[in-house]
């Protein structure tokens, strides 16, 4: 149990894509379990309004890189469910790839003097 949330933070722009990606890598999510994941991962620092989420979603689905189906979700209800299609696992290790070298680069650049 964590004694103290971290605060929430604000994503960058596209980071949002690739968290979705990352957490339906291993297997199909719905909406809400996607969420769910990114902030007990995160630690509640990361918390994704359906807002946000949902259109992603679909945009992350028009691009081809999540397939959804339908099926019912942990609380017996129809739910999309999305998995990862093989341009989407494609399109996750090349920006996955791209956001290590940022953070990295950033990181070198913020410990300077």
């Amino acid at each position: 149990m964590h004694a103290n949330p971290m605060p929430r933070l604000d994503l960058p722009q596209g980071t949002l894509d690739l968290l979705i990606l990352k957490t339906v890598a291993l297997e199909p999510r719905h909406g809400c379990a996607i969420a769910d994941r990114i902030a007990q991962i995160s630690a509640g620092a990361v918390q994704i309004p359906p807002g946000s989420l949902y259109p992603a979603l679909h945009r992350l689905e028009r691009r081809g890189w999540l397939k959804p189906q339908w099926g019912t979700s942990e609380a017996n209800r129809k739910a999309k469910y999305y998995a990862l299609t093989a341009a989407g696992r494609r399109q996750l290790e090349a920006e996955a790839g791209a956001w290590k070298r940022l953070t990295w680069a950033v990181g070198e650049i913020m410990e300077s003097n």
